[in-house]
């Protein structure tokens, strides 16, 4: 099994709408196409919502773990962690994670906690600022 996680972005419509539409960013669309390809099943980090199936219909909103402290980023991980585990079960260990995010989505014990539960991460962009990402997503044919 092979799961994508792409973190939410500041860019979002003005309306509710499925999760997979709100938000606008080139990089978000490019992330998205890209785990669309790439993966069985994919979901949305949500610095509000936590981890949201494409297809849920949100608000908008305001909030990102950019300017988090320390123990948010921490506590919004251990429950992403704890909705994969309740998603996925024991089949998580098998799992192949494709994780495009920043480090403040990733990070902060996201990807360590998959990997103490067995499961493998992919991180793609790791250590790439945002105009690098864009570059990669143009490079492999996903902006």
């Amino acid at each position: 099994m092979r799961i994508g996680l792409v973190s939410c972005v500041k860019s979002k419509l003005d309306h509710a709408a499925p999760a997979e539409d709100l938000y606008t960013s080139a990089l978000f669309r490019s992330a998205r196409h890209a785990v669309e390809r790439s993966s069985n099943r994919w979901y949305i980090l949500s610095a509000l919502h936590g981890l949201v199936p494409p297809d849920r219909v949100l608000e908008p909103y305001e909030r990102t773990l950019s300017n988090a402290s320390v123990a948010e980023r921490r506590t919004w991980a251990e429950r992403v962690l704890g909705e994969l585990t309740e998603e996925l079960g024991p089949s998580m260990r098998e799992t192949i994670f494709e994780i495009h995010a920043g480090a403040a989505y990733e990070g902060f014990g996201l990807s360590a906690g998959l990997r103490r539960s067995g499961a493998t991460i992919e991180l793609p962009l790791a250590g790439l600022r945002q105009g690098e990402r864009l570059r990669w997503y143009k490079q492999r044919g996903h902006l």
